[in-house]
């Protein structure tokens, strides 16, 4: 099942005429200008191209039923990247589901372009239950720079857009046991048509949010925790998530073994009263992975757990400067034998509901990035 533009624009028109709810529509292009090192260790090569995403997405509700559908046409422009080993490296990467979700690279001159589902799903909830199918998120943890106990949809905080993931084709169900407690269980189908499920019960216990997450599949478990609360009233948010877990990896020779590791991190948030936000975090993992261990397990479940060091630590400021303007800045210092860093600053400005505009960089070594985006709305 492959999503033309075609068929895209006929789904959204049956999703619009054949329901009687409320349908909301919403409209974004998002067009990033990007100068970007190669992403290829052995490469020490810069491109400069453009990056372009028309969103089209649908959201229909009535009386506790919902659905929603988002569409995307994207378009990279600029043959030197097009052309290139990173740009080989990016098209490699599709979605872990049984049915194809985005048409192959169409390339044309200077560029290249496709299109992709990227959610669609509904479902019901009322005030105890909420239950959702369909090509979905999948949310575990509560780490803001790493999450190592979502094994669905981790954000990759290297990317310009790092909360931008694949969907899951995925049942999933919430029980509200009380105001402060839930269970969740998860039902997912890959590729492959393998089945992988997880559970997680959470609920408030006197001083913090605690909660205990498990993931069962054929090639991975993971059983871990979350927990976050408030420290003696003081306004600091503390966190940390940890999991213990098993995974069948290819070795660069492509014989597969299984890897046992555990993986946590523990942080902490402040929110001042000028609008400054800190955020601390570290990052601990028992085992570290190469480079070609990396690239030989693209099609990982574990992959974002797959780090270079054993130790990270990180950290990010935000500051809103008025309604209009606000900037961040991404710290993030790997303590391995190159003692590798990555910073990312960025400053934001909204012109107005439908303009905005993002000027950043991602700075690591030989391998910078500078980006300019724009985000029309309607």
């Amino acid at each position: 099942m492959t999503i033309s533009n075609k068929k895209l624009f006929i789904i959204l028109l049956f999703f619009t005429e054949s329901l009687f709810g409320d349908v909301n529509y919403k409209v974004t292009n998002t067009n990033i200008t990007v100068s970007q090192g190669s992403s290829i260790q052995s490469e020490d090569k810069n491109y400069i191209y453009n990056y372009d995403r028309v969103r089209f997405q649908a959201d229909y509700t009535d009386n506790g039923y919902f659905s929603t559908i988002i569409g995307d046409a994207l378009n990279y422009y600029g043959d030197s990247y097009t052309d290139s080993n990173s740009f080989e490296y990016l098209k490699a990467f599709r979605s872990d589901t049984p049915f194809k979700t985005q048409t192959n690279f169409k390339d044309y001159g200077n560029g290249a372009a496709y299109t992709k589902l990227y959610r669609l799903y509904g479902g019901y909830e009322d005030a105890k239950n909420r239950v959702v199918v369909g090509l979905q998120n999948i949310s575990m943890g509560v780490g803001r720079i790493w999450t190592p106990t979502n094994i669905f949809n981790p954000k990759n905080i290297y990317a310009i857009e790092p909360d931008e993931t694949f969907g899951v084709t995925a049942l999933s169900y919430v029980r509200h046991l009380s105001d402060t407690s839930h269970i969740t269980v998860v039902a997912s189908q890959n590729k492959e048509h393998d089945f992988k499920y997880a559970g997680q019960c959470k609920g408030f216990l006197n001083f913090a949010d605690v909660g205990v997450n498990i993931v069962n599949s054929n090639n991975t478990k993971m059983i871990g925790y979350e927990i976050e609360g408030n420290l003696a009233n003081t306004g600091i948010e503390l966190r940390s998530e940890a999991g213990y877990i098993r995974s069948n990896l290819l070795h660069i020779d492509n014989k597969e073994y299984e890897e046992k590791f555990f993986q946590g991190i523990i942080g902490a948030e402040y929110g001042f009263k000028n609008g400054l936000t800190l955020i601390v975090e570290s990052l601990y993992s028992s085992k570290k992975f190469s480079y070609d261990e990396v690239l030989h397990n693209l099609d990982s479940d574990i992959l974002s757990n797959l780090v270079n060091s054993n130790f990270y630590t990180g950290a990010t400021l935000s500051y809103s400067f008025n309604l209009f303007l606000d900037a961040s800045l991404l710290y993030i210092e790997s303590f391995d034998d190159k003692n590798l860093r990555f910073i990312s600053p960025s400053i934001n400005y909204t012109l107005n509901e439908s303009n905005s505009f993002m000027l950043g960089a991602q700075l690591q070594s030989n391998n910078n990035s500078y980006y300019f985006k724009w985000s029309l709305s309607f």
